[in-house]
């Protein structure tokens, strides 16, 4: 059983399955290895990552035992900066943020071992797939944008498969905005979670290349569509609206996508939805290669190009669903202060539930809901995290 764990609570005797940290984050020859001694223990908390996956069928679990003593200093990872001050939550906030950061690892972590198991020739398993994605739609009905804001935190070494868990997030949560029905959305999320799983036959050189590809490479990393097609149509229990998530979402409303030049009503709906999902994550995102857009201007680039690349009415119905000013974006308001959206107001989708937490003088404020249906301030603008160094992950809507 693959199973998250702080690192305080790590111990020899313990298989590491993920050091949750990029390869370049660590000195270990390998990713996944026994825990030999208190030196391994001692390493893997000097990383400052707050938490490890570890595998309890290779090695001891923590919780079939008495804990081991808090170290103080592997707790000192999860402390805010010092210029940041504390914030107060209730157990049921917490909790809230804390079960859609772990389901999110979660989902990365598996996706990245299917896309292992493909490189290896081994077929894609649905039924190690689909009690995830069962769990990503029942979050997402319980709260439409609580995974949403976690599609923005990615590591340029882990992109692959954690856009593939934000685009499976972000299209449950669309197709739930257009009322389908549940087993839809089910299907829907799986065809999204494994929509780029082709790419786990194409080189390493190119799909991890810096710089811009030559037509060739393009060309070769086109070939990822059909890749996915390939895989999924031999998968045993895929659906066939799976299937068109991942066949389709280059396809352009126009005719001017790939593989097929599909265009219009050719194209399925739930391939025309998958376009804009997999467009809006892919400018959000940070990359080597690429800066990632505040969420408002991404949503601006997307109403330009539905006049030609996306069918316009889904593309105001993606708008509805995620907001103006998406949950967990970074906002100015009029009275100077940076603050981060928190909740949507359908009927007033200029005016979200918003944290306050700094001020562009350059300095962070003690933190302060703020319903701007209810006050005389308002939002002037979008802003950038790494623009003001506010870390996002800190301020993640509850």
């Amino acid at each position: 059983m693959i199973k998250l764990v702080p690192v305080a609570r790590l111990q020899p005797g313990m298989y590491i399955h993920d050091l949750n940290c990029g390869w370049l984050q660590h000195d270990f020859v390998r990713n996944r290895f026994p825990v030999a001694g208190e030196e391994d223990v001692r390493r893997i908390r000097d990383l400052g990552v707050a938490e490890v996956w570890i595998d309890t069928a290779r090695g001891l679990d923590p919780d079939a035992a008495p804990p081991p003593a808090t170290d103080a200093s592997a707790t000192t990872a999860t402390s805010a900066t010092p210029s940041a001050p504390a914030v107060r939550t209730t157990t049921k906030t917490a909790s809230s943020a804390e079960r859609a950061l772990k389901l999110h690892r979660e989902a990365c972590l598996i996706v990245r071992d299917l896309l292992d198991d493909v490189r290896l020739g081994r077929q894609v398993e649905i039924e190690k797939v689909e009690p995830l994605v069962t769990r990503i739609v029942d979050s997402i009905f319980t709260r439409a944008d609580a995974l949403l804001p976690l599609a923005r935190l990615k590591q340029h070494d882990r992109y692959t498969f954690q856009h593939s868990v934000s685009v499976c997030a972000l299209m449950a949560a669309f197709a739930r905005a257009l009322e389908m029905p549940r087993e839809i959305i089910r299907e829907v999320a799986i065809g999204a979670l494994l929509h780029d799983v082709g790419k786990a036959r194409i080189p390493d050189e190119i799909l991890n290349k810096p710089g811009k590809l030559t037509d060739a490479e393009f060309e070769r990393m086109k070939n990822h569509v059909v890749q996915s097609k390939i895989i999924l149509l031999s998968t045993p229990g895929i659906s066939p609206i799976a299937v068109d998530v991942a066949a389709q979402h280059h396809e352009r409303f126009d005719g001017s996508g790939y593989p097929n030049a599909l265009s219009g009503e050719a194209i399925s709906l739930h391939g025309r939805m998958a376009a804009i999902v997999d467009v809006y994550d892919a400018i959000t995102s940070e990359r080597v290669y690429h800066k990632g857009m505040p969420p408002t201007e991404a949503l601006r680039r997307l109403l330009e190009w539905s006049s030609n690349h996306f069918e316009p009415r889904l593309v105001q119905a993606f708008i509805r669903s995620v907001g103006i000013y998406p949950t967990g974006s970074l906002v100015r308001l009029e009275s100077r202060r940076l603050a981060v959206v928190l909740t949507q107001h359908p009927d007033k989708p200029t005016q979200p539930g918003v944290k306050v937490i700094f001020h562009t003088a350059g300095h962070y404020l003690q933190p302060e809901d703020l319903d701007l249906r209810r006050s005389q301030d308002r939002i002037v603008g979008h802003e950038d995290f790494i623009a003001w160094k506010i870390d996002p992950a800190r301020w993640l809507p509850a």
